[in-house]
């Protein structure tokens, strides 16, 4: 079944359409998230908020826009963020035991192979220094563009120059 059809599906709220959707999507969204909230069982709780996101808001994908997998990617990477940023979450990250940063540096390790395995990790090394810089903190690692341009010591209106231009070169590696 093409993307097209499944969106069809999900615009008519066909409970197919809502398993054909996960499995097209879940890996790699998954692979975003548990990059950013850096725990398992949040990580899988985040990806199902964010399938109910994109079932519910299917109406506000506009196709002129951007592609879908785009479209759904920035809800996960925004839940993530929201997730991470939440009151409950921070209070229970000061409570880890010594146990869980062993996993934490496992599934760490895993992930790099996850996005390897995606292709983005490679397009990504092709970049500038300053894009890759510039994409680890905004994508992989969640931060604002605010955020960015505090870590960076550069302005805010240099890092979105930058950001647009640095996606921008990644776009053209990619349509190579």
């Amino acid at each position: 079944m093409s993307q097209e059809e499944v969106l069809v599906l999900i615009k008519e709220k066909d409970s197919r359409a809502y398993t054909i959707l996960y499995d097209m999507y879940s890996k790699s969204l998954f692979a975003v998230i548990i990059n950013l909230v850096k725990d398992r069982e949040e990580s899988e709780d985040v990806l199902q908020e964010v399938f109910v996101k994109i079932w519910k808001n299917i109406d506000s994908y506009n196709e002129s826009k951007g592609r879908f997998y785009t479209w759904a990617l920035n809800i996960a990477r925004n839940t993530s963020i929201d997730k991470m940023r939440s009151k409950n979450f921070n209070n229970s990250k000061k409570n880890l035991s010594s146990d869980n940063f062993v996993h934490l540096l496992d599934d760490s390790n895993k992930l790099i192979n996850k996005i390897d395995t995606i292709g983005i990790q490679e397009f990504v090394k092709k970049l500038k220094p300053k894009c890759i810089a510039i994409i680890d903190l905004l994508f992989f690692k969640g931060y604002t563009q605010q955020e960015a341009s505090e870590e960076l010591e550069i302005p805010l209106g240099t890092v979105k120059t930058q950001n647009r231009n640095c996606i921008n070169d990644l776009r053209n590696f990619l349509h190579v």
